[in-house]
């Protein structure tokens, strides 16, 4: 079976799917993936092909760090994504002609590259590695990363905020994401609904456990877990030096000028029993550094994760499941996009403390990783909790079946009604 993938241009979108393309690789199928042209080679030393996306559409960065109102910065991302809709329109039907896949894989962010997958009309799924808006009465609406609560009350608040959340983010980002399907001559989505059930499949890259619950899942939606992978690379030789417990700082890895977490990490740690290590995968700063700590701009994490006792993270939701699946708790800072979302949920799992960007400084910090330490125990159950779900092994199941599914309807000839004269 011929299988293509499609990203966008993030690292924290490619890295979830690497373990699925090595499972379906080891099964024997003709693996290729689009993405970020710094990680082609890469993918290439892994038996994978690989190729690289239209340059013009990683040229186009977010840029909604900065802006006043969480409304500014949804209109930033929404123009981002509409822009690189553009372009993989018409990259994702050459892909298409030169490949010929049996199965199409696209990443949930890549508007334009779904569009195209819909109007070619073959099996295809989109993957989420980010907590989904597929909205329900026993949810919270999603954004500010509202507390759930339960019965009839909580279902009361959820109708009411319902139009005015998520009807805020419909009403930014339907208008754009209908004009590029307009090109194509497709249907318009209605709704968060209508938007996230439209692929025959969404693999959804997190655990039962994690999600807040519901009653009802669309039959197209498989959660396979957290899919926490990262290149081979060499322990820093200054890690086996470190005796005392290791607190790892996250930042995002798509530039979110989230650099005042990392300073607020190293001074309100400064007097604490442990090693401060914060990556900055988007750019390092210039920051006052204790004796205690480091900053780098990239290390792997797996290694620093076996000795560290609390992780730091902005609410990146491959970073905090990571730090989770490791038996690590978190302390979640969101500075936007689906951050909020992330922290509550962590939260509301007993595994993480969640402190809003607000109330961030040093001290209130310091607090949040005393309290998130005493949480150690109920995150080792949670962590063997996540082990036992089904991971690569159940996305590549899902996608077979759905080539599958599609070669045996191709199969079936039409019958033939015989009209008496």
């Amino acid at each position: 079976m011929k299988i293509v993938a499609y990203t966008s241009p993030a690292r924290g979108h490619l890295y979830p799917i690497v373990p699925i393309l090595l499972e379906l690789r080891d099964r024997g199928h003709d693996v290729s993936v689009w993405t970020l042209a710094s990680e082609v080679e890469r993918l290439r030393n892994l038996g994978v092909q690989a190729e690289a996306i239209d340059p013009a559409i990683e040229k186009l960065h977010h840029n909604d760090f900065g802006t006043r109102t969480p409304q500014e910065a949804l209109k930033r991302s929404v123009a981002v994504f509409a822009r690189r809709a553009e372009l993989e329109i018409p990259e994702l039907e050459r892909i298409l002609a030169l490949a010929s896949p049996d199965v199409l894989l696209v990443d949930a962010n890549t508007w334009g590259a779904a569009a195209a997958a819909e109007h070619w009309g073959g099996p295809w799924a989109n993957f989420l590695p980010y907590p989904t808006p597929l909205p329900s009465a026993e949810v919270p609406p999603f954004g500010p990363g509202l507390k759930p609560w339960d019965g009839p009350l909580g279902r009361l608040r959820n109708w009411i905020l319902r139009p005015l959340l998520l009807g805020a983010l419909e009403r930014t980002l339907l208008p754009p994401l209908n004009e590029a399907r307009q090109k194509l001559e497709l249907n318009a989505v209605r709704d968060a609904y209508d938007m996230m059930t439209r692929p025959p499949l969404t693999l959804y890259f997190t655990s039962q456990h994690f999600e807040y619950p519901r009653s009802h899942w669309p039959d197209s939606w498989c959660m396979v877990g957290p899919l926490n992978w990262e290149p081979d690379s060499v322990p820093p030789s200054w890690l086996k030096e470190i005796e005392r417990p290791i607190v790892l700082v996250t930042t995002s890895s798509e530039f979110q000028d989230d650099s005042s977490l990392v300073q607020a990490a190293l001074t309100g740690l400064a007097d604490e029993p442990v090693e401060v290590i914060a990556t900055m995968p988007a750019g390092v700063h210039t920051f006052n550094v204790p004796p205690n700590g480091r900053v780098e701009e990239f290390v792997p994490h797996t290694p620093i994760l076996a000795q560290t006792e609390v992780a730091i993270t902005h609410g990146g939701m491959g970073a905090t499941q990571k730090a989770l699946a490791s038996g690590v708790p978190v302390v979640v800072i969101p500075f936007g996009r689906d951050q909020h979302e992330v922290g509550r949920r962590a939260e509301h799992a007993g595994v993480g403390v969640y402190l809003p960007r607000r109330r961030l400084n040093p001290t209130s910090l310091r607090d949040a990783v005393r309290r998130a330490r005493e949480l150690r125990p109920a995150v080792k159950r949670f962590a063997n909790q996540l082990a036992a779900e089904g991971g690569a092994k159940l996305a590549a199941d899902r996608l077979e079946q759905l080539g599958v599914s599609d070669e045996a309807d191709e199969a079936v000839e039409p019958s033939v009604v015989s009209i008496p004269a």
